[in-house]
């Protein structure tokens, strides 16, 4: 059994229930919006974080409707902000299909975006239960700010850590700790178990976008964006601030600052990408992804039921090993 089809054996029949009503939720008769929303619903995906919400659930207590509707309502946010995102960063592509900007156009993806973000809100409300509407409203305000955050640190002229955690924190980290919040508290777990599952779910964001971020160093049909992506955006991740602040080569420095400055050209990021695998940035990344990981794997041991221990290491080893 592979990992995916592990992580999904203890909640199969809870999956399946929410993959009809998130689809349902993404229909509509009208033509165009309609359209649109079809468009989305062939982009598909594992359903990670809908996952997370369900798996978490059922180590506390037990899936109930109040999780269902959590899980559409976070799921639909989610799906929302990347509508928004496609158009910020005026991407063609996600995830090798076409962005909805680019099939309709930066008005449809916009006002779509919104129409799905309101439909997340009604989902929400249908669970009347005040802290997972709390949380979900923190949760959209926390994804802006991180990718403003992000936007900010463009212009900033140091290559720090610091400030690239503290963008993923808030850009993905947040999601998969809403995830894990959403879930113990929809199966009323007490405020330990909240509170740790919430610090698990961070460690998994953290972890998904580092692998990410790891993805933008080789060219990948499957992933749907070629070497250097993030760095043509402006944004400098992980591997490659390591490898700055390891070797303080004043040439790379100058090809950094190109970076942010939006001046650098395709064979100036091949240069970069190179000498980040070079200075072992790579290996780095994936040294902070094993670290957080050990701090995750606390949580299993201490805080999961050990007919779920398996399903939810196998979770943690797919987020790390994972190859788009």
């Amino acid at each position: 059994m592979d990992n995916l089809a592990l992580i999904k054996q203890p909640i199969a029949r809870e999956l399946s229930d929410f993959i009809t009503l998130f689809n349902a939720s993404l229909s509509h008769d009208d033509g165009l919006l309609g359209s649109a929303l079809s468009h989305i619903r062939q982009r598909g995906g594992k359903r990670m974080r809908p996952i997370l919400i369900l798996l978490t659930a059922r180590n506390f207590g037990q899936v109930s409707e109040v999780t269902t509707h959590a899980a559409i309502a976070l799921e639909l946010l989610h799906t929302a902000s990347l509508v928004h995102d496609d158009v910020v960063d005026e991407s063609g592509e996600r995830r090798g299909q076409s962005s909805l900007n680019a099939t309709y156009d930066n008005k449809v993806a916009v006002l779509v975006g919104d129409y799905i973000l309101s439909t997340a809100l009604l989902n929400v409300s249908h669970t009347g239960n005040q802290k997972i509407v709390q949380i979900l409203a923190k949760l959209g305000q926390t994804l802006a700010s991180g990718e403003i955050l992000q936007l900010s640190n463009i212009q900033n002229q140091e290559f720090s850590e610091d400030v690239y955690y503290q963008i993923i924190k808030n850009k993905t980290a947040a999601l998969f700790e809403a995830c894990c919040k959403i879930g113990a508290i929809s199966a009323q777990a007490d405020d330990e178990g909240v509170d740790a599952a919430a610090k698990f779910g961070q460690n998994i964001g953290l972890i998904f976008q580092i692998r990410d971020d790891i993805f933008d160093y080789y060219d990948s049909k499957e992933i749907g964006k070629p070497t250097g992506n993030d760095m043509a955006e402006g944004k400098l991740t992980l591997p490659v601030i390591y490898a700055l602040n390891h070797s303080h080569l004043e040439s790379m420095l100058t090809l950094a600052r190109k970076v942010k400055a939006g001046t650098v050209n395709a064979d100036e990021i091949a240069v970069l990408v190179e000498f980040t695998k070079e200075q072992g940035g790579i290996e780095y990344a994936e040294r902070c992804m094993e670290r957080i990981a050990a701090e995750a794997r606390q949580f299993i041991d201490r805080y999961v039921s050990p007919d779920l221990r398996p399903s939810f290491s196998a979770y943690l080893d797919y987020v790390i090993q994972r190859r788009y």
